[in-house]
């Protein structure tokens, strides 16, 4: 299922502020403007904010707070690595932001585990067929977690 196009890290800020709202959650923002300021861009030169081809790049750093404990880092690649009490999802589009952030505080995140091999997985299920699941790398669950599990 498409979700609304977020053109640029600043309308995926305001987006996920949106939800902050919504769910009542504090919001801490950290923005990161110019090639010499995102973490993607160790190839610029030094003192260089612009990209070869012109652009200012806009990266941002969000902390939303309560339980779980939930940050978001948005890139200018369209992209967002998010992470859910420790537990990092990588390579998330980044107009797919918003429907994850409603999916993990509207319940439909959740741990499943299995016997062979041992481990267990937090999964993230967006509305339509879009989900992501990741590997749990901790010995112990935090609270949240613990919660969320699902035989």
């Amino acid at each position: 299922m498409g979700h609304p196009h977020l053109p640029t890290t600043e309308s995926a800020v305001a987006a996920i502020r949106e939800i902050a709202r919504e769910y009542d959650r504090e919001i801490t923002v950290a923005d990161g403007i110019g090639a010499d300021q995102t973490s993607r861009r160790t190839s610029a030169g030094a003192f260089a904010v612009l990209d070869p081809d012109g652009s200012l790049p806009h990266e941002a750093f969000v902390e939303l707070g309560g339980s779980p404990a939930v940050s978001v880092r948005v890139f200018p690649e369209d992209d967002a690595k998010i992470i859910i009490d420790e537990v990092e999802f990588e390579d998330v589009p980044r107009d797919s932001v918003p429907a994850f952030l409603r999916s993990v505080y509207g319940g439909r995140a959740y741990v499943k585990g299995k016997f062979f091999p041992p481990g267990e997985s937090l999964v993230v299920q967006l509305s339509g067929d879009e989900t992501y699941k990741e590997l749990i790398l901790r010995n112990t669950l935090s609270p949240w977690l613990a919660r969320s599990v699902r035989s």
